[in-house]
């Protein structure tokens, strides 16, 4: 029985010290992370590109809801063709 009682002391101790070595490793780290966070906030942004299909989408969404009107019947077939004409050249 004494064998067991200092496998299990052995045991809790090694377990201990592991959770005791994590935590100051990761308090360290945030640590770290935070002295090194202001030398980022002074870095100059990287150039951000513009989305080149920007209109693309909306000249979408606008025959989307140019065809559901048509099929609903508030709009008719010239009307219908002439919202589209003027999205298409757009």
């Amino acid at each position: 029985m004494p064998l067991l009682r200092g496998i299990a002391r052995t045991a809790v101790i090694a377990g201990t010290a592991t959770a005791v070595s994590n935590r100051v490793s990761r308090r360290q780290a945030n640590r770290w992370a935070a002295q090194d966070a202001p030398d980022q906030e002074y870095a100059e942004p990287a150039p951000q590109r513009e989305a080149p299909a920007a209109a693309e989408p909306d000249m979408y969404e606008q025959l989307k809801k140019l065809a559901e009107l048509k099929d609903a019947g508030v709009l008719t077939e010239e009307e219908f063709a002439a919202q589209k004409a003027k999205i298409l050249n757009t």
